[in-house]
């Protein structure tokens, strides 16, 4: 990072890219001069990281290590490091062309190419030929770091490995052959959980489309928690869905562990951006919704689409931080 001006930065899931990234900028005298400016795709990102940077450091959230968001600023000039989303970098943009503010900028998760995170790049692109002292590390999945790194005049890719444990890969129909018609995706759920419960009791992270169906399964988990009398797989058991809509107490929720087996009804935000601690089990519901910019009608759209194998892949990979896991 002190040898080059930009750094592409290729890590696997649960290589602590996110959390140490800033803390060796940190350590390597940055920071000093102006702020450790660090983007997350999403709010709940945002604040999620640096509640946990604020933890490792043994700072309070909010002095040394703040956050801004959208309706939300908890940052304040004595930060060395701001988390924020790309979108809230970019209006910064407006009034502050040349970042004078910061004198390191992290573009994490740039894979996710939002239209935000691609405007940045081009705007980055032109602001580090006239500000040579500013540094741009930007963070990646294993997917594709080589376009950035010839976007940015052939920059030096770093590869991290992560430390995953093995995951079992099971597949399994919403219908099984018993099944009558009506079998929906909530029932196909339940039968999971069932299935992982007689293995062994853990913590179980479901991955759903969006808003209706999280709390259509909510609904349907708790009402066959109260109507089963399977203490085995349904007793002490809480199910907690995480939606950005969510209040902040509400989301912060997953983030503390507790007593019970937790159920954890998540969109795609918990694929990339964001660790749930705990996690031991994933059922991949195996769609999402994607933000789609569709050129012919100039508007961004949010259909449902299967996921790709990259998302699989990182989906599968939330239930292998602690132990084996099986997805």
């Amino acid at each position: 990072i002190l040898n080059n001006q930009v750094t592409i930065l290729c890590g696997e899931t649960g290589s602590g890219k996110t959390t140490q990234l800033p803390k060796i900028c940190l350590d390597a005298g940055l920071g000093i001069r102006g702020k450790i400016g660090h983007t997350q795709p999403r709010r709940i990102a945002a604040r999620a990281v640096s509640q946990r940077i604020s933890e490792e450091l043994n700072v309070q959230p909010g002095n040394e290590v703040g956050y801004k968001v959208r309706f939300s600023d908890h940052s304040n000039n004595d930060s060395y490091i701001k988390l924020m989303t790309d979108g809230i970098l970019l209006a910064e943009c407006n009034h502050d062309p040349f970042l004078n503010q910061y004198d390191t900028i992290i573009i994490d998760e740039a894979h996710e190419r939002s239209l935000n995170i691609d405007f940045l790049m081009g705007y980055l692109k032109r602001i580090i030929q006239k500000r040579k002292d500013l540094k741009l590390i930007i963070t990646s999945a294993t997917i594709d770091p080589d376009r950035f790194s010839k976007h940015f005049n052939d920059a030096p890719v770093i590869n991290v490995s992560g430390r995953t444990y093995p995951v079992e890969v099971r597949y399994r129909p919403y219908q099984t052959a018993d099944s009558e018609n009506d079998h929906t995706l909530q029932d196909g759920i339940i039968d999971a959980v069932i299935e992982l419960s007689r293995l062994s009791r853990g913590d179980i992270l479901v991955f759903l489309s969006g808003e209706r169906d999280i709390r259509e399964t909510t609904e349907a988990l708790n009402k066959e928690i109260q109507r089963s009398g399977d203490a085995h797989v349904w007793g002490n058991t809480e199910v907690l869905p995480l939606l950005a809509r969510l209040s902040n107490a509400e989301q912060n929720r997953i983030f503390h562990p507790s007593a019970k087996r937790r159920i954890v009804l998540a969109t795609n935000v918990a694929e990339t951006s964001l660790t749930v601690p705990g996690i031991k089990y994933v059922i991949d519901s195996g769609i999402a919704r994607i933000s789609r910019y569709s050129w012919r009608s100039k508007i961004q759209r949010l259909p449902i689409e299967k996921v790709s194998q990259a998302s699989a892949n990182q989906r599968k990979g939330r239930c292998g931080r602690v132990s084996d896991g099986i997805c």
